[in-house]
């Protein structure tokens, strides 16, 4: 097997797996979705797996040993919150977040104090 047929046959194989455990809860649950525990899932799961990795980012991104430990960190995530709380729309606010903080590692700004 070549290697171009080899690559294309992963790709397959990885997308077929992937969408498969995308559909499979939907064939095997739908009919499952008024149980209180679905919907109990369904109301307060999200926001926790958001605390999780908002406090994942924060200890894992900041950069804690700076002039103002983690103000990158903290900067990008209030960027979200607030680009959330006016536009209520999750992409924007992520790319938004992402974005100033990727600016904010990439050029150094807070660490060659032009900033704080």
């Amino acid at each position: 097997m070549s290697d171009t047929s080899y690559l294309v046959a992963f790709i397959a194989v990885a997308a077929l797996a992937t969408f498969a455990t995308r559909i499979v809860p939907f064939l095997f649950f739908e009919r499952h979705t008024e149980h209180p525990l679905i919907k109990h899932l369904g109301r307060y799961l999200p926001a926790a797996v958001m605390a999780l990795l908002a406090t994942v980012f924060l200890q894992r991104s900041g950069n804690w040993s700076a002039a103002v430990p983690g103000l990158d960190a903290i900067l990008a995530g209030a960027l979200v919150i607030a680009v959330h709380l006016w536009r209520r729309n999750a992409l924007l606010s992520i790319a938004a977040g992402t974005a100033t903080y990727m600016l904010i590692r990439q050029t150094g700004v807070l660490e060659s104090g032009l900033v704080g």
